[in-house]
């Protein structure tokens, strides 16, 4: 009888082991969904703020890029002057969208709402800036300032952004703010020296 017990109780410790080893094999055990941890949760939350703070970043400088689009075309004249600071902000708005991080959902993706509003403030902005584009001065001097205070004004807005942007990026955007003050300054006060 203790040789019936002994044999009876490997036999069932072996299949135990056997099923707790492999617990992918048993129908009765499907995995669920995995639960992410505190950390991927914050891993994302942070990847989807910098992604967004990228897009802003990029927003603003293209809008920008715009002006000085529309300005060289209503005062081809400027275009010596204009096409220097023009292809700069064109780098700037490169380099802002460069080496941004891919957003995965760990698990779940966000809710579906949160999504559609995003995607519908972020498609809106888009066709007003591509549909209307900014009214040109017909005075040089004039249009001069204007795009001047665009550069400040997208200056500012790299400068706000650097409160909540990762080291590196927040870098970026200071010396993108800088060059844009500078700008600022060589389309105003430069001409005048």
């Amino acid at each position: 009888m203790t040789t019936t017990g002994r044999r009876a109780l490997l036999t069932a410790g072996i299949a135990a082991a056997a099923a707790t080893a492999l617990p992918g094999c048993t129908a009765a055990e499907e995995p669920g969904p995995r639960k992410p941890g505190a950390a991927e949760v914050e891993a994302a939350r942070v990847a989807r703020a910098e992604a967004a703070l990228r897009l802003r970043s990029v927003t603003a400088s293209r809008s920008l890029l715009e002006r000085y689009d529309a300005a060289l075309a209503a005062h081809p004249a400027l275009a010596p002057r204009l096409t220097p600071l023009r292809r700069s902000v064109a780098a700037h708005t490169k380099a802002l969208g460069e080496g941004g991080t891919t957003v995965r959902p760990a698990t779940a993706a966000p809710s579906p709402t949160a999504t559609a509003t995003a995607s519908a403030g972020a498609t809106a902005s888009a066709v007003a800036s591509a549909s209307s584009p900014a009214p040109v001065a017909a005075d040089p001097r004039t249009a001069l300032n204007e795009l001047a205070a665009a550069e400040r004004t997208t200056s500012d807005t790299h400068t706000a952004a650097l409160v909540t942007a990762p080291p590196e990026y927040a870098r970026l955007l200071a010396s993108v703010a800088a060059a844009g003050a500078a700008h600022a300054y060589l389309l105003t006060e430069g001409a005048r020296a």
